[in-house]
């Protein structure tokens, strides 16, 4: 029996956690600042029977300070697959498993797809608790267009894998979001300069921590500035769409037809407004035109 106590603190003041419902609860805890975790996620941290990190001594520093005591068992990218069956049998007998990355939103470029997949084909709940993210704290600050934009990741390490992707990326209209380790940071920039030219773009670095700062600039000048020193923690950077691109119709409607072969209709939709930079009305209207000729 589970005789620990279901609270959490703050500021030393003591609060009980309500009971949870089995599930999975993929929750989001902060990327720098401990003061941006949300009530909602310490209540679900502390209820729960489980928490499922990333690194269990990393996330000891977040679980530690609010004084949530629940059992701790890693989840990384080596262990997700083979961590499945034993998660989803917790949560068919009733158990309350929380998931939680080092930092952020889980999933995004951290471990939790296959995970959050398995539960869902086995028919087993999984809740989703909003929170900090480093893609959406950096578009909210750099200053580049945020109606549409596209999220990249990491990219490949290796250059020419890396000049490859980039090129695949030249003619898309909407800002691209990328994330990258500080020193692969230079070259990167110096890549993207060569790969899409003078655009604007943003660095956004040690985002809600002391040093926080966001560097604005075309590529070719952010290159030069983070090819000369050195930088610490994870970068974002931003980069503004093409302009001008004049994409032929008979180009995307053909990758449209290709992406439909693969994919369901609206993600087929979604994927080539964004590649393009079309409005997504044309884009789902030729998509229908489409199915409709099958």
């Amino acid at each position: 029996m589970d005789e620990r106590p279901h609270s959490y603190f703050i500021a030393g003041t003591a609060f009980a956690a309500p009971p949870l419902a089995a599930g999975l609860y993929v929750v989001a805890t902060p990327i720098g600042n401990l003061k941006d975790i949300t009530l909602r996620a310490l209540e679900t941290l502390a209820a729960a029977d489980l928490v499922l990190c990333e690194d269990t001594r990393h996330s000891a520093t977040l679980l530690d300070h609010y004084g949530i005591r629940t059992p701790r068992k890693s989840l990384h990218e080596h262990n997700e697959r083979a961590r499945v069956g034993e998660v989803i049998a917790a949560i068919g007998a009733g158990r309350a498993v929380a998931q939680i990355s080092d930092a952020g939103t889980p999933l995004l470029s951290d471990p939790g797809f296959p995970l959050v997949r398995a539960v869902r084909e086995a028919g087993l709940p999984v809740f989703a608790l909003p929170g900090p993210s480093a893609l959406l704290a950096a578009l909210a600050s750099a200053g580049l267009p945020t109606d549409t934009f596209g999220f990249i990741g990491f990219l490949p390490a290796k250059a020419g894998a890396r000049a490859n992707a980039l090129a695949a990326l030249r003619a898309r209209g909407d800002t691209l979001v990328f994330y990258e380790s500080p020193r692969r940071l230079g070259d990167t920039l110096a890549a993207m300069a060569d790969a899409f030219g003078d655009r604007p773009a943003a660095v956004a670095l040690e985002l809600t921590k002391r040093f926080e700062r966001v560097e604005r600039g075309t590529l070719a000048d952010l290159a030069r500035q983070f090819g000369e020193r050195e930088t610490k923690g994870e970068a974002v950077i931003l980069v503004g769409g093409a302009e001008g691109v004049v994409v032929e119709q008979a180009d995307w409607q053909a990758a449209l037809a290709d992406a439909l072969v693969a994919q369901p209709l609206r993600a087929a939709v979604d994927e080539i407004t964004a590649r393009y930079g079309l409005k997504r009305k044309d884009v789902y209207d030729a998509a229908l035109a489409l199915k409709a000729q099958e």
